[in-house]
């Protein structure tokens, strides 16, 4: 697929689908909405999603779209084409993932989870939705439109298991899902844009992520004989002090980065200095040179507490998730379909990555694509932010995001 940049012609020449789009949207735009909120009463954590896979299932069927769980019990795919497509059109592939969070929902609404220990505080009951909704926007002109007045495209709906624990998008793509898509289109709710704008990215959208952990082994004791001791949790304290100080002055000040300690674990009574303490954090980088530097300075500064201290330190960085880096014109496809559905005041154009992470990254590692920021906020100038015990959208955001994934994927025909 080739990545030049679309202009207005390309939407000229769809201008008699974007009727036939608005007129369903009005119609299915209530059974969208609650649809979400059945989602949002029952979440389900990574790689436990089965309900929720089902009720995916029953979705798009009923949208006479045929999907199928993968073998591995979680996750939904679904496949269909519009136009005259054959097997030598492209395939643009559209994905959503499924999982909720482990922790409590505190809103008082009806649909609030009816699972403790378990809420869709990062927005994913809404990116199912929409991406449900997009695919019934593309399947309802299949059926009520002439194919020779479609773009020709085979469609892959991938709805992703486990984004939280970056496990999903590699399983989906371990399991071949990916083969002949020649493009992937995602997007992402965003509290701090207020409904009716949408975030648009050419670039670098989102953090490199690597975990790091760290156990700091030595010699406990009495906390009255401390010299008796190699006093685990003072050289837990000493490194944590020296790696926020010596890292934000490693690398260049404009390349961002970021590492912050996320859990401290050690000790079981206040009169106890206890033989190991254990580090978890994350380090956050944009830059590929940034990242390795300040790897290697993280390594540098262990040895040194562990030669200083006396301590056996272990390091271990896990988990390494890439950039989202978004495509020229996918991005560009996501921009025009904006503009279409909600005007040049709608777009808000990003020259800053956020330093979340995002396992959408894998799937750019092997296609080109783009993902998007979807304006979710309310009137609240006090908007909940991801992650917050009492985040929510305002549902107008579902049927925004529909007509422009919908309109993005017929421009990318």
């Amino acid at each position: 697929m080739h990545r030049q940049k679309l202009n207005s012609k390309h939407s000229e020449s769809l201008a008699h689908l974007w009727q036939p789009i608005v007129h369903a949207t009005a119609q299915r735009e209530s059974a969208w909405i609650e649809f979400r909120r059945r989602l949002h009463r029952a979440p389900e954590p990574s790689g436990h999603e089965r309900h929720t896979s089902q009720a995916i299932c029953e979705q798009l069927k009923a949208a006479g779209i045929a999907a199928t769980i993968p073998e591995r019990g979680v996750g939904a795919v679904a496949n269909f084409a519009l136009g005259h497509a054959t097997n030598d059109s492209p395939t643009i592939a559209l994905r959503a993932d499924i999982d909720a969070l482990r922790m409590n929902d505190q809103k008082t609404t009806a649909y609030a989870s009816q699972k403790p220990g378990l809420a869709h505080t990062c927005g994913h009951d809404v990116h199912t939705t929409i991406m449900c909704a997009a695919a019934e926007l593309l399947n309802h002109l299949q059926s009520t439109v002439p194919g020779e007045k479609l773009p020709a495209i085979n469609i892959r709906l991938l709805f992703q298991a486990a984004e939280e624990s970056c496990q999903g998008a590699l399983w989906m793509i371990e399991d071949g899902m990916l083969e002949n898509v020649d493009c992937i289109l995602g997007l992402h709710v965003e509290p701090q844009l207020p409904v009716g704008q949408i975030g648009i990215c050419y670039g670098t959208l989102t953090a490199q992520v690597d975990e790091v952990h760290i156990t700091l082994h030595g010699i406990g004791g009495h906390t009255a004989r401390p010299h008796n001791t190699t006093d685990p949790i003072a050289a837990a304290a000493m490194l944590i002090t020296t790696l926020h100080q010596m890292l934000p002055r490693t690398v260049d000040v404009r390349d961002a980065s970021v590492f912050s300690f996320g859990t401290v674990s050690g000790g079981t009574a206040s009169n106890v200095i206890p033989d190991r303490v254990q580090l978890s954090g994350t380090l956050r980088t944009t830059d590929r040179d940034s990242r390795e530097k300040l790897m290697e300075r993280i390594r540098l500064a262990v040895e040194s507490v562990a030669s200083l201290t006396g301590n056996e330190i272990a390091l271990q960085f896990a988990k390494p998730l890439g950039s989202v880096r978004n495509s020229q014109r996918p991005t560009s496809a996501f921009e025009l379909a904006g503009r279409q559905v909600l005007g040049d005041a709608g777009i808000v154009l990003l020259t800053r990555p956020s330093m979340g992470g995002e396992d959408f990254a894998m799937y750019l590692d092997h296609v080109p694509g783009s993902q998007i920021r979807l304006g979710c906020a309310g009137n609240d100038h006090n908007w909940p932010l991801l992650h917050s015990p009492v985040f929510d959208v305002d549902e107008a955001t579902i049927s925004i995001g529909a007509r422009v994934v919908a309109l993005t994927t017929l421009l990318l025909g």
